[in-house]
């Protein structure tokens, strides 16, 4: 039989230690750019395709994109944040364009706190 190490636990004060030195933004930032990879894998625009395409899981992450850039748009600075809106813009019409019924105006993922959003 192989002898397998024992699992070491998590040094949680070490982790908390180095989130500490993070700054917010970059938190910020980082949620955002992992929010916009999974809708896009979720829409299917990745080398893989309809592979892991799901619009109700694409819809849930923009949406959540949306609100997350929706409160932190005041505590993270327009260089980081227009860049990530037009992310989430393209993540929107990118829905639209894979839904086979159309949402109407407004009513799209995220749309809520961005607004209507048109090709």
């Amino acid at each position: 039989m192989s002898e397998t190490p024992p699992h070491e636990p998590a040094d949680f004060d070490t982790m908390a230690r180095d989130i500490a030195e993070v700054p917010a933004v970059e938190v910020i930032v980082t949620v955002a750019v992992n929010l916009m990879s999974a809708a896009a894998v979720k829409l299917g625009l990745t080398e893989e395709g309809d592979q892991h395409k799901d619009l109700d899981e694409a819809r849930k992450l923009v949406h959540a994109l949306a609100g997350l850039l929706d409160a932190g748009a005041t505590e993270i600075s327009s260089f980081h944040a227009a860049p990530l809106r037009d992310g989430l813009k393209s993540l929107q019409l990118a829905f639209r364009e894979a839904s086979i019924v159309p949402d109407e105006p407004g009513q799209g993922p995220g749309e809520k706190y961005t607004g209507a959003v048109f090709g």
